[in-house]
Order: C-alpha cells, then structure tokens, then sequence
C-alpha cells in the first residue's frame, strides 16, 4: 500500500480544524484520552505560536484524515514540541503512517533550523518506539498518570486539617498567581514561563470553573494554590489536580499534602467518584506522596527526545 499523502498547514482554515478535531474525538473515544496536549489543543484552534506547523495525512478512498502531527517552537530557544495520532481504524499500518508524518514533521524542524525536540505520547507501545528510534529520538522523561478514588478516606488523611481556600477571582488574582507559579515551576518545560495572555486563554476554555482553582493565602501571600480540572468528555467523568504549586518561601510546611487533599474534597463534592494528576516519574518525592494519599498508577505517557540539526534531511515520499 503506498504512504499517505501529508500536506503542511502552517494556518489551519476551518476545515480543516473541522476534520482533526473529528480525527481527535474518535480517537480519544477508542484511547480514552485526548490525542494532543492542552497547549497543542489551543494552537490548533488558535492558529498556533511561532513555529507552528499541522501535518494532515490523507490516504485514496478515505474522506477523512489518517493521521495528524503537529509541531511547534517551545518556550524554550531552540526547543520544540510534537505530538502526533493515527486514527484507530488505520493502526494496523501504525509503524508506516506515523513514520511518515513524523519523519516530515521533523524534517520541518530541521528546515526551521533545528533543535531539541519532545515527542509526547499517551499509553506508548513498541510501535512508537520504534518509530521515535526511525526518526532519530530516544525514550526520555515520563510521566504517570494517577488516579485514586473519591471521596478521599480518613484513613489517607493522616491527619491533616482542612486547608482555608479560597476560590480564584477572574480579573483580580492572575498577577499574584502568575508570580507564584513562575517561581514554583521556574525549571518546568511546560508550566512555567507563563504570562498574562496564557491564563487568560485558559480561563476562556469551557471547562475552566473559577470554584475549583482555589488559592491558600498566609500572612497576605498567596503561598500555594490547587487548580481543578472536571472532564467529562470520559466515563466514568475525571476530576483533574490540573495544576497544584506551592510558592518557594513556603516550601517545606507540608501545604503539598493539604493542597491535593483541598482539590480532591472539592471535586467530591461535586459528585465525582475518580480523582487523577500527573507525576514525572522520576519526581520520586511527589510520586511517594501521591501513593501514601491513596493514588496508584493507571497508565504512562513517554517523551522522546532527540537534538535535530539544521537542515536535516529526512527522505520522505508523498
């Protein structure tokens, strides 16, 4: 069977946000999760940063895409994130079909003049190994995804008194939020380096609830936050520790353990029966608090990493 034929979008028009977002919904009905990350969600529906390209892989006879990769620029000079799928009714050629958008994606990094690139993938298998090895990257970072049921038991407490949050108030608290959480994740690829337009994007998603970010104040700070995320896009629905920081002067006070316990009560109380989060494995810290808290893992997601050069010239066909 020939290779799909791959067009580069560096704009994506309606239709063709229409059909990968059609790619998406059904593979994430099959894989039980989202095929791109958050910040790849907005920069296809937004028009993408800098750098960005959409890689659409069509095949004869199919009114639909097979496969969609997407690159873009990070945070960081020189860095640069893709993430990529096949729909589900096309994996028997997983090897073949994600060799050839990937191999182009980066071959586009290449164009653009290289750089470090990080490959996330849900739930990999030998197949995106072998396909990362093709193109030149290697197994780096990962992330667990962990999930405990709800409401949370005394048993798991050990203790801990309610922490008093409160809830996030659009238009009043994104400037003391984004100093804190600049400083808690100064060294994070994703998370930190934030700024005002980014918050901003995020409160306008339809899922964000202001209720369920709620801030712990300490002697007029803010010295840490827990920031919930609801999806019920999957069943049973998912009650997220989206994002949970503690500002560096406050480190050390055990506010961790009373933040996650303060997200996952207010996620119970709204009727959710699975909290989850993620972890880098290799934070063995936060992995050991996460388990003493009731959490086991359900699945990992894997970076592949690797350095492109300028140029690089990956052969390809359409």
């Amino acid at each position: 069977m020939s290779l799909p034929r791959v067009e580069v979008k560096r704009q994506m028009g309606r239709g063709d946000i229409d059909a990968v977002s059609a790619l998406l919904d059904v593979a994430a009905a099959i894989d039980g999760h989202r095929a791109l990350g958050e910040h790849q969600w907005l920069d296809l529906v937004q028009g993408g940063r800098e750098g960005f390209a959409g890689l659409v892989a069509w095949e004869p006879g199919h009114d639909h895409p097979v496969a969609y990769a997407q690159v873009t620029r990070g945070v960081a000079d020189g860095s640069w994130a893709l993430e990529f799928v096949v729909d589900p009714h096309h994996r028997d050629r997983l090897a073949t079909i994600g060799h050839e958008v990937v191999g182009e994606a980066i071959a586009i990094v290449g164009a653009e003049g290289g750089g470090h690139v990080h490959m996330w993938v849900p739930k990999p298998t030998p197949a995106h190994d072998a396909i990362a090895e093709a193109v030149g990257l290697r197994r780096g970072r990962e992330l667990l995804q962990l999930r405990r049921p709800l409401p949370v038991d005394d048993a798991h407490r050990y203790g801990s008194e309610p922490l008093p949050v409160r809830a996030f108030i659009p238009g009043r608290d994104e400037e003391a939020w984004l100093e804190v959480n600049n400083r808690a994740f100064r060294h994070h690829p994703e998370q930190g380096g934030w700024d005002l337009e980014t918050i901003k994007n995020r409160e306008a998603q339809p899922w964000f609830d202001p209720d369920g970010f709620l801030l712990y104040e300490q002697d007029g700070r803010l010295a840490g936050f827990c920031w919930t995320k609801i999806h019920r896009d999957v069943a049973p629905h998912l009650g997220e520790i989206y994002v949970i920081g503690t500002d560096p002067d406050f480190e050390g006070r055990g506010l961790g353990r009373r933040l996650v316990l303060a997200g996952l009560d207010w996620l119970a109380g709204r009727g959710l029966t699975v909290g989850m989060l993620y972890v880098d494995a290799a934070n063995e810290g936060a992995v050991h608090l996460y388990e003493k808290l009731g959490f086991t893992v359900d699945h990992i997601d894997r970076a592949y990493v690797g350095d492109v050069r300028a140029k690089l010239d990956i052969p390809h066909r359409n």
